[in-house]
């Protein structure tokens, strides 16, 4: 049976989604864990258990402040009217901003047990070969911790594919526009089209199945580094 036109569309549209939201996360999540991973500041526990809480929040209670938040009447909402941007409910970088901060927790969290587990003697060696700490963090940090860099990469990716409870409340269920694999197998079960919604439910089986090799992989790689 030929995959339909939509279903191509959502699949382009999550690929699209979760590579906006992986390279964005990373880009945002790593200094983020680096400082967890470091800092003892009394905020530490305060800013971790925010990081973490889309962990344990239900994706509806999640979806549902962060569209209040894109309103018109919300803080961003506001923000983005102003700036000539409309509001970001219902649009693509409103699913974009809905990912990040649903998926933060999947990016932070290897990436600062990587950070923790090199622990602070290669950054005092460095310091001691009058490496500036932001050298340091680039060229002994990041290359320590880059199996947990890429284990964030990867199970950020996954996760934002298979989103589906924030993808609806923030962006709806709108053709090429936020339509994903995950809403359009809704779409295609509510219209009784089990055959369609069996050639995508399919496809996200064989996906979860290879990235969980790719981290089993990553860990035993990880593992034959170890002294």
């Amino acid at each position: 049976m030929p995959i339909a036109h939509e279903a191509w569309q959502a699949i382009w549209l999550t690929i699209e989604l979760a590579t906006s939201t992986t390279v964005l996360l990373l880009l945002l999540a790593t200094p983020l864990a680096w400082w967890l991973a470091s800092t003892r500041s009394r905020l530490r526990l305060v800013v971790s258990a925010l990081a973490t809480m889309p962990l344990v929040l239900p994706p509806s209670v999640l979806g549902f402040y962060l569209l209040v938040a894109m309103g018109p009447d919300g803080p961003l909402g506001r923000l983005t009217q102003a700036l000539g941007m409309g509001v970001l409910s219902f649009t693509f970088p409103g699913l974009l901003i809905g990912s990040i901060v649903y998926s933060l927790p999947f990016a932070v969290q290897p990436m600062q047990h990587a950070f923790e587990a090199m622990g602070p003697r290669p950054m005092e060696v460095a310091a001691t070969l009058r490496a500036s700490r932001l050298d340091a963090f680039f060229s002994v940090a990041l290359p320590q911790a880059r199996t947990g860099i890429v284990t964030a990469a990867v199970l950020s990716f996954a996760h934002t594919v298979g989103e589906f409870g924030v993808v609806l409340m923030i962006g709806g269920n709108i053709p090429g526009a936020t339509r994903v694999v995950s809403t359009q197998i809704y779409g295609y079960v509510e219209a009784m089209e089990y055959a369609s919604a069996h050639w995508l439910a399919g496809g996200m089986l064989l996906f979860s199945f290879v990235v969980l090799l790719v981290l089993a992989g990553l860990r035993r790689s990880d593992t034959r580094v170890l002294p």
